[in-house]
């Protein structure tokens, strides 16, 4: 495996829209696997290709729970509940924010051997499958902080 460079904010790759993964091939898991190293190296719990300068849609994940999530051409089909807490970034480094998030999310997705998952998350995981898709939008998390009115 290979580690990746992490692009920091400011990177203009970081705003693109990243492309749908048309072929789950054995680069596409190569990729995957790579990303799954690259963001343990970098103590995270979930990393988007943009992040490492690739667009394609296709996340990583690791939120503690035992799974590694390996997520290619990610949808949300359903949301419930709210949940504010503490994020961060690897692109956006020592910077910490409370951000609002669904507490419950469905997502649909194909993994690594091209099958079609179907995955429920909450609390943290939920806070990760968002926060990672937003990455394959252009979207940052410091995008979504909600403006503080005195």
């Amino acid at each position: 495996m290979a580690l990746r460079n992490i692009r920091i904010n400011g990177d203009e790759i970081l705003r693109k829209k990243s492309k749908i993964v048309t072929n789950v091939d054995s680069k596409i898991k190569i990729l995957l696997d790579d990303m799954v190293d690259t963001m343990y190296e970098n103590d995270g719990v979930g990393l988007a290709a943009p992040q490492i300068g690739i667009l394609k849609r296709m996340v990583v994940i690791d939120v503690g729970d035992g799974n590694v999530y390996k997520i290619i051409n990610p949808k949300i089909i359903e949301t419930s509940g709210e949940q504010i807490d503490q994020e961060g970034c690897l692109s956006v480094p020592e910077v910490k924010k409370n951000i609002k998030r669904p507490k419950n999310v469905t997502v649909v997705y194909t993994d690594e051997n091209g099958k079609e998952v179907t995955l429920k998350g909450q609390d943290l995981l939920a806070r990760c499958i968002c926060h990672e898709i937003d990455h394959l939008d252009g979207i940052l998390f410091i995008d979504r902080v909600e403006k503080q009115v005195d």
